[in-house]
């Protein structure tokens, strides 16, 4: 992978804004094993954490 900083920050913004749309808008979904909101800020946080990792790669990238 040659631009992999930028792919983290892709992901991790996608995987934010899914978890975003799932806490805001999945709170009257019955799931049997998992509550769909919780999962959404499980997915905001690991998205807001690539995202961040991706920042500080592309940072501290030799130019």
């Amino acid at each position: 992978m040659r631009y992999l900083p930028e792919r983290n920050l892709w992901e991790g913004g996608a995987t934010f804004v899914v978890g975003l749309a799932l806490s805001l808008f999945a709170g009257d979904v019955e799931v049997p094993v998992v509550d769909l909101t919780k999962v959404g800020i499980v997915m905001m946080c690991v998205g807001g954490a690539q995202t961040v990792w991706g920042l500080f790669r592309s940072a501290r990238r030799p130019g």
